[in-house]
């Protein structure tokens, strides 16, 4: 791995920290915000492992690295098919509403996410291989 290689993986995992800590911190808000009951239970849960999720990707190397970023991964993609589900058909009796509190911006921020987490998701797992082929 040479030395643009690796400043541009720390460059996407310190991204990739960003989106999670975001998602994490728009659910929380939202928790302060006033959402209650079962669904607040849930947002401070989401909260909670987006910023566990995001010092993982920067605090973790080799295979940790690759759980984090997979992980980090998922959580995105199930946090955002949680969001569409209760804006479509509803969620554990849930139904959102697009013009409730940063609903468009969770969407952007978490396909957004998405993206950069998969970059980088494919980026750490090969990362092992291509310095091995090396050597």
């Amino acid at each position: 791995m040479n030395a643009t290689t690796t400043r541009g993986l720390w460059t996407l995992r310190i991204l990739s920290a960003v989106m999670l800590l975001v998602t994490g911190g728009i659910h929380l808000f939202l928790v302060f915000d006033g959402v209650g009951g079962i669904l607040g239970v849930m947002f401070v849960l989401n909260g909670i492992a987006g910023v566990v999720l995001a010092v993982a990707m920067v605090a973790t190397r080799g295979r940790l690295l690759q759980l984090a970023s997979v992980l980090g991964l998922l959580f995105l993609i199930a946090s955002l098919a949680a969001l569409l589900l209760a804006l479509t058909v509803g969620l554990f009796g849930i139904t959102e509403t697009w013009d409730f509190t940063l609903v468009p911006q969770t969407v952007i921020v978490e396909t957004i996410g998405i993206v950069v987490l998969t970059v980088t998701t494919i980026l750490v797992i090969r990362a092992p291989r291509a310095a091995a082929s090396r050597t």
